[in-house]
């Protein structure tokens, strides 16, 4: 249905000698479909406020804006979708056959042309195309030559995909996807069908129709406004009184119904989640589009015209400009960078998951960002395209294989499978880091390594190195320049979890000291001494930043805890015992659906009499 992937804001630039933005450019694809969202209102009403409505309310939508200044494939599918209502108007306006004809032609070659771009708009062309021909052929222009050279026009809009088997059989690009030398491999990428053709990703639950489309109104009502709803309700019900013009209105409002539904069925990511909320509600551009020129018909045959356009499109910006004002955003960027800069010269860095996978490649193939580090996918590895077309681009790299899988040996077809502890050893003259998290399905590499932190990032070393705790704090101290406050973005911000992942780098180093205290056969004496050096780790993290993540709160307080049993510590136990209670409080507070919080509440109450129980006796 479209990539999954975060964006990078773009710096946006404009020539003195050029007044209007090119049609390639986020924002000339927001100036565009504004007129043709104009174009759809104005000609079927012949209400200038109304278009002018429509495209406002649409265009200054927070969803919309804030897709329109990102490198993704919204904004151009948000053109399209414009294009191909623009057209459907200027077809059933059309006075003669010819001119039909020649409309007819142009739309199928942009439902063709809509079609390289996001597989979504496809519900939107499957009722167009019906719709169009049914009306060739009431009025009799449909013969079998216009049919063949619909038919014709609709495959010269797919010629883009061309470059893809091309691209493929050069193989230059140090990054792509699939091999589309083969019509196999060309139908796979063009079906989507390693992430599911047609769903957001190729696992998952599908929700109820229902939670997914009371979302999608909560969401149509705060993207447009209780007004706009309204007024694209009555254009609807107008269209049920009157016979001019009303099959494009009832086209229109079908095409809503079929996206909304449809997706309703196939969106398989929970929406209870902000991150994935942020994701399915991007899609919801494509039904807000045609909501926004229902609303645009629907002005002029309920209210005063320009006063309330106006008044409507005024309300959206100033509802969403300080939200979408992204001009000092450097966020994901400053995120992708600092990952880098903390990197060993010659590092091979493991890749996972969007945030660091898009981010690291985007600076490091696209500004040339440290072009001595080398990043590999993952998940990519277990493809079995990858290797074969990507490894020659991954110089000082050895593959010990074909394709990446947790069993060793030789597939059916001839394929050489490595696991993640063959790849190790082969590459041991190499550091090794994983940004972030390891394929939780190959695990032989706890064999013989073991997963140090590194910010963000962790680094596998060989299982018998000597690990300095003291040494180990000083180069993690101060890994990154990280100064963004804590909580400062919405939840289903990708700059959420990049700031999230950024403030929780700066106590894994003291989480996996205290992690080795546990769990390590070290002596009582080490062990004292890694408690103690994580302890003092927490304490200056947690009393630098008065506001931070809730989590340090309870680990800060299990490591007072823990220094409360050691014996000969350098610290006051009342002290100890007092930051055990107040965090141990602090974080029950914030974190309300903990599983564990009763029994966190019933052990403050104990460790607070122990606590009273220590003032007494310190007063007798």
């Amino acid at each position: 249905m479209g990539e999954t992937s975060q964006t990078t804001t773009l710096q946006k630039k404009k020539s003195k000698a050029e007044p209007e933005l090119p049609l390639t450019h986020p924002e000339g694809l927001f100036c565009w479909k504004r007129r043709f969202h104009v174009i759809c209102v104005c000609r079927l009403s012949g209400s200038y406020a109304g278009g002018i409505l429509a495209a406002g309310v649409f265009s200054f939508s927070r969803l919309t804006w804030q897709w329109s200044i990102t490198a993704e494939v919204f904004s151009l599918n948000n053109l399209f979708v414009g294009l191909l209502m623009a057209l459907t108007v200027h077809f059933e306006e059309a006075s003669t056959a010819k001119e039909r004809s020649k409309i007819s032609r142009l739309g199928a070659f942009c439902c063709g042309l809509s079609l390289c771009n996001q597989h979504t708009i496809v519900l939107y062309v499957a009722c167009i195309v019906p719709w169009v021909l049914s009306r060739l052929l009431k009025k009799t222009e449909l013969s079998l030559g216009h049919l063949l050279k619909l038919g014709l026009c609709f495959l010269a809009g797919l010629l883009p995909y061309l470059y893809l088997p091309a691209s493929s059989y050069l193989n230059r690009a140090r990054w792509t996807w699939g091999d589309q030398t083969t019509f196999q491999g060309f139908l796979t990428h063009f079906l989507r069908e390693e992430y599911g053709t047609f769903s957001l990703v190729n696992t998952g639950h599908f929700l109820s129709g229902f939670l997914l489309r009371y979302s999608q109104l909560a969401q149509m009502r705060s993207e447009l406004s209780l007004p706009v709803l309204a007024l694209a309700l009555v254009a609807c019900l107008s269209a049920a009184r009157r016979q001019q013009k009303s099959s494009v209105i009832w086209l229109f409002a079908g095409m809503l119904c079929v996206y909304s539904l449809f997706f309703a069925w196939r969106a398989n990511l929970d929406v209870t989640k902000p991150l994935f909320l942020g994701v399915v509600e991007r899609f919801w551009m494509q039904s807000n589009a045609v909501v926004a020129v229902l609303a645009g018909l629907g002005l002029p045959i309920l209210v005063s015209l320009w006063l309330s356009a106006v008044a409507l499109v005024a309300a959206q910006i100033w509802a969403n400009y300080s939200t979408c004002d992204q001009s000092t955003n450097y966020i994901v960027d400053n995120f992708a960078r600092n990952l880098l800069s903390s990197m060993p010269m010659g590092a091979v860095v493991l890749l996972r998951g969007d945030l660091p996978g898009n981010a690291l490649r985007y600076l490091h193939y696209c500004e040339g960002v440290r072009p001595d580090v080398t990043l590999v996918d993952q998940e990519m590895m277990t493809y079995e395209w990858y290797l074969p077309k990507l490894a020659k681009h991954l110089p000082g790299v050895s593959f010990p294989g074909d394709r990446w899988n947790p069993v060793e040996g030789v597939l059916p077809d001839g394929t050489r499978t490595f696991n993640l502890h063959r790849f190790l050893k082969v590459n041991k003259h190499k550091e090794v880091f994983v940004c972030i998290g390891l394929h939780e399905g190959d695990s032989t590499w706890r064999r013989s390594y073991s997963l140090w932190p590194w910010g963000t990032c962790e680094k596998l070393v060989p299982s018998d190195a000597v690990f300095d705790p003291g040494e180990w704090i000083r180069l993690t101290r101060n890994l990154y320049n990280w100064t963004e406050d804590y909580g400062s973005f919405k939840p289903s911000s990708w700059e959420a979890v990049a700031n999230e992942e950024m403030w929780q780098a700066r106590m894994k180093t003291a989480f996996f000291i205290f992690d080795l205290a546990e769990t390590a056969s070290v002596t009582a004496e080490m062990k004292s001494q890694l408690y103690t050096l994580a302890y003092a780790s927490y304490k200056e993290i947690v009393n630098s930043h008065p506001n931070h993540p809730v989590n340090w709160h309870k680990n800060y307080a299990i490591a007072c805890e823990r220094m409360l049993r050691l014996h000969q510590v350098d610290v006051d136990p009342e002290v100890l015992l007092s930051e055990t209670v107040k965090h141990f409080l602090l974080y029950t507070e914030r974190a309300e659906d903990d599983p564990q919080r009763q029994d966190i509440l019933q052990a403050v109450k104990h460790l607070k009499k122990e606590l009273q129980g220590n003032v007494l006796l310190f007063v007798l």
